[in-house]
This record gives structure tokens, C-alpha cells and sequence, in this order.
């Protein structure tokens, strides 16, 4: 059998996190054995891990030149582990391949998490050792869970996720052979060959995207949703929408884009659209200095990110399709359901998440493979990062009590307000409202003067201040900040100094 990946990406840990790679000069069973089960019971859904025999390593990390195995040990190896293996219980077993790899051999063991955890091994070798550990993994180690640990383990039991389960209603010719090769040749698989040439089942098997007993040959779901043309069939609703508002939410203009197919491609058709559609860039020139100033309305990394996350974060057996709504300040990107409770909802407030459970840990793997998504917690600062980087407000992410749905809010860059938020034109083409009606604040009324001095003597004060921080000093809206800040920008009592990132504001004058 061969590995789902190759052994160039696990010596780079581009793609899988190192903590799911474990490096081994030589076949120690005292010691692998453990990991092997430790990977096996997958205690925060990570997609198990690998042990790559014939590397040695330091702090985690491969040791170059890399040693290799040598070959008369490549047998011994495998009958070695096969056997120790065996003492795993219930029973389990990884899967082994022999790699070439600059011209020396490695063995490679893939240990993905086992669907009748929790699995156990002895605590030693020894003959008469009759102690037997439910071994786990902590960041990069293996170690013996503690109370709480194994509490969480056992609570994991016959809870196999929804994304790695077989699927009754399926066939194995619902797995479309071409997209599987082309995934594999994309991602470099050793596998590649074997899928033009080899047993398809086979093929379907090593890649664990079918059932494992040979007289019942099923697809699993995360199978079904990457390598079948309409995965919605079997998923209602598996799709993204993009809705676009170009007069805000009260307005008769919709504009609506469906993306289909294999989860995969509508992510990538869904951000191509994005792209080509919706995301525009502005370029501000100095007469002072050569250097111009670029900036997006909306940074592409992060809506990058914010949409990946969501296909590899949202419930598959809900009927909800995702939204990407798309309004004149702002894009929001809503899932369902929300996340985990080791989420909570001060830290999504506060930008601080570590998520302890991923419920789709087979469809994370696929789409890390593809780069199309990161674990590991590191999306939430891909997202601030790409933000702060083309100045952009910071986001916004929202959900309840009941973890009933999940938006991530990304706001537009405050020098395309005029190009979104064009309300005082608006204003004057439209016919006076009755009495009976919300009357709009006079352009030079003395609540909104009161309010635009207080604004100017804020940013005297504090030049670098953020609109975020405006509004909390304020109590203003985000749209009356806006507005106010244009119309000081126009009457030349407020200049903007520098870049939009690291700039500064300057007050001229007050009246």
C-alpha cells in the first residue's frame, strides 16, 4: 500500500504539522508502538499522523543528510512491525510503504484515527508486562493521558466524524477515477501511477476513502464530497452561494452566484469570482515622494482564508449551503453550525481561539494537501495579519450561545467608502420624504458640528487612532464615523499623513 502523500512534504512540514510527524532513525517497537497508537486514537481530530523510519532528527526536525534505511534491514523492519502492531488493541494497523528518496530507502508508516478507538498497547515489551496504556499525543509528543484526557478519549468512542464515514447509499462508481488522478498528481502523490495504471479499489482503499472490510466495498463521505462531480447528490445544499447588494440590504438589486461540484473546485471557482468580481484595487500617488500607496477594498488573503475555513469547518449534514453576502462596507461569510465550545465567545471578541476539536479532520487533510486551508489554529491570524497588512479595518467573527451558525465580517477599506457609501449624492436625487418620516441630520446642524468637533479633537490627541477605537470612544456607528471623517477630509480640516497602515491623521483646524 501506498501513503496518501509524498516523503519530500513530510520532510518540509509544509503541509502536514509537525506534530503529526514523528522521525525515527531505526524501528524501535518500545518506543513506535506507542506512537502508533497514540496517532491512531487521534484525541483532537488532527487525521492521525506518520513515522518516517531512517531519519534522524533534532527538535523535531529532519537531520540532513538524511541516513536512510539500510537494505537488508527493509524486511525485518516489516515483519517487525507487522508483528508488535498486533498488540495493539482492538485491533489496528498502519499503513506501510517502502519510499525511495535521494537514492536511499525509508519506511513510512500512515496512522490515521481509527474508527474503534480507543486503542491501547503495552506499556513495555517485556514478556510478563501486563499494563496497557491508552497512549495519546500533546503537541509533538507521546504520552500517557491524564484523567481528564482519557475522559475525553473514551467520550470519543463509536463517535466517528461525519466527513470519515461510509456512506450506505453510495457506490464505489460514485468515486470518479479522473478526479482522483488528477488530485494525486496535483499533490505529487506517489500514488499517481498506481491510480492510472493499478486496481481502483485498491487505490480508493490506500487513500482510506472507502470502507475497510473487502465484502463491503462503500465510499466514505469525505470520498463522495472531493471525488464526485455533484456531492450535493448525496449532501443537499454542499455549495456556496455569493450574493452581492450593490444598494445595500433594502435595495431591489440582487445578484446571486451559485458554485457546485466537488468541494474543492467550488472553493476555488467561488474565490476566482471573488477575485475577478468584487475585489478591486486602489492606487493613491504622493506628489512629496515617488512611492504610491496600494491598497485593496478587500485584502484577498483574507477572504481567502475566512471562505476556506468555512468549507473545512461546516457541518456537511446540515442543509445549509454557504453565504458569502456581499454589501456596499462590508463582506460576511456565514456557515453552519458554529464552532466547538472550546471556542468561546469572548475569544472570538478578544482575536484569541485555540480549538481543540476539528470536526472535519479528513476533509482538513485534503484541503492542506491542496493548500487551500491551514490548521492548527492559524487562520484567525492569517486573517488579522492579510487585514493589517492593506490597512483594512479589523474583523468581526459572531455566533451564539447554541453555536448555531458562524459569520465572519470583514469591512471595507475606509478609501473605498466613497466608491460604496455614496448616500449624499443619493440624498440630493431623491424627493423629500413626508414629515412622517425619519428626518436626515442637516449637513450643518449644530448635533452633527458638536459631533465632528469631538471627532477632530479625538484624533489631535491620538493621530494614529483607528475607526474601531473611534467607535468605542464615540459611541458613534461605523457609518457616521465615515461619513464624518469624508466630509472633514473634504473641507480640508483633516489630512491624512503616510500610508494607510502606519500613517497618521492631522487636524488643520477647527472651526
Amino acid at each position: 500500500m501506498a501513503i496518501p502523500t509524498n516523503i519530500k512534504t513530510l520532510l518540509s512540514g509544509d503541509v502536514v504539522e509537525w506534530a503529526r510527524i514523528e522521525f525515527k532513525e531505526t524501528w524501535d517497537p518500545a518506543a513506535s508502538l506507542k506512537t502508533v497508537c497514540a496517532f491512531a486514537n487521534d484525541l483532537d481530530n488532527w487525521g492521525g499522523g506518520y513515522i518516517v523510519i531512517g531519519v534522524k532528527e533534532n527538535n523535531g526536525r529532519p537531520v540532513y543528510p538524511l541516513q536512510g534505511v539500510p537494505i537488508n534491514r527493509i524486511d525485518a523492519y516489516q515483519k517487525s512491525i507487522l508483528e508488535k502492531c498486533r498488540l495493539i488493541r482492538p485491533a489496528y494497523m498502519p499503513i506501510i510503504e517502502v519510499v525511495d528518496y535521494q537514492e536511499k530507502k525509508f519506511v513510512v508508516l500512515w496512522c490515521p484515527g481509527g474508527e474503534t478507538r480507543p486503542y491501547s498497547a503495552p506499556k513495555t515489551m517485556q514478556r510478563d508486562n501486563k499494563e496497557r496504556i491508552h497512549y495519546i499525543r500533546k503537541c509533538s509528543n507521546t504520552i500517557e493521558p491524564s484523567n481528564e484526557d482519557e475522559k475525553d478519549l473514551f467520550s470519543l468512542a463509536n463517535r466517528v466524524p461525519f466527513d470519515d464515514r461510509v456512506n450506505h447509499q453510495a457506490e464505489i462508481s460514485d468515486l470518479n477515477i479522473t478526479l482522483i488522478q488528477n488530485y494525486l498528481r496535483e499533490i505529487n502523490s506517489s500514488l499517481y501511477e498506481k491510480a492510472r495504471t493499478g486496481d481502483f479499489v485498491e487505490v480508493c482503499r490506500d487513500m482510506n476513502i472507502i470502507s475497510n472490510l473487502p465484502e463491503y466495498v462503500k465510499p466514505k463521505n469525505v470520498g463522495l464530497m472531493f471525488f464526485n462531480m455533484t456531492p450535493d447528490k448525496f449532501f443537499p445544499y454542499t455549495q456556496i452561494d455569493v450574493v452581492q447588494f450593490p444598494r445595500g440590504l433594502g435595495g431591489d438589486d440582487i445578484i446571486e452566484k451559485t458554485f457546485k461540484g466537488p468541494i474543492q473546485q467550488q472553493l476555488r471557482d467561488a474565490l476566482q469570482y471573488i477575485h475577478n468580481v468584487i475585489i478591486t484595487e486602489k492606487v493613491v500617488k504622493y506628489p512629496d515622494r515617488a512611492e504610491s500607496d496600494r491598497f485593496f477594498n478587500f485584502p484577498y488573503p483574507a477572504v481567502e482564508e475566512a471562505l476556506s475555513n468555512a468549507v473545512y469547518h461546516r457541518a456537511y449534514d446540515e442543509r445549509e449551503p454557504i453565504e458569502v453576502r456581499v454589501e456596499n462596507d462590508r463582506i460576511e461569510i456565514v456557515s453552519f453550525p458554529g464552532p466547538d465550545r472550546s471556542v468561546t465567545i469572548e475569544g472570538l471578541r478578544n482575536y484569541r481561539v485555540s480549538n481543540r476539536r476539528y470536526r472535519n479532520r479528513r476533509i482538513g487533510d485534503f484541503l492542506k494537501e491542496l493548500h487551500l486551508t491551514e490548521g492548527r489554529n492559524t487562520g484567525f491570524k492569517k486573517i488579522l495579519d492579510a487585514l493589517e497588512a492593506n490597512g483594512s479595518p479589523k474583523p468581526e467573527f459572531e455566533t451564539d450561545d447554541d453555536r448555531s451558525y458562524f459569520i465572519t465580517r470583514l469591512f471595507i477599506h475606509e478609501e473605498f467608502i466613497e466608491v460604496s457609501n455614496d448616500e449624499l449624492e443619493e440624498a440630493k436625487k431623491e424627493p423629500k420624504r413626508s414629515q412622517k418620516g425619519a428626518k436626515k441630520e442637516p449637513k450643518g446642524s449644530q448635533k452633527v458640528i458638536e459631533r465632528r468637533k469631538i471627532i477632530l479633537d479625538i484624533l489631535a490627541k491620538n493621530p494614529t487612532i483607528t475607526q474601531i477605537q473611534l467607535m468605542e470612544e464615540t459611541d458613534l456607528t461605523r457609518k457616521q464615523i465615515q461619513k464624518d471623517m469624508k466630509q472633514l477630509r473634504e473641507e480640508g480640516l483633516l489630512v491624512r499623513e503616510g500610508s494607510n497602515r502606519n500613517g497618521r491623521w492631522v487636524v488643520k483646524e477647527q472651526g
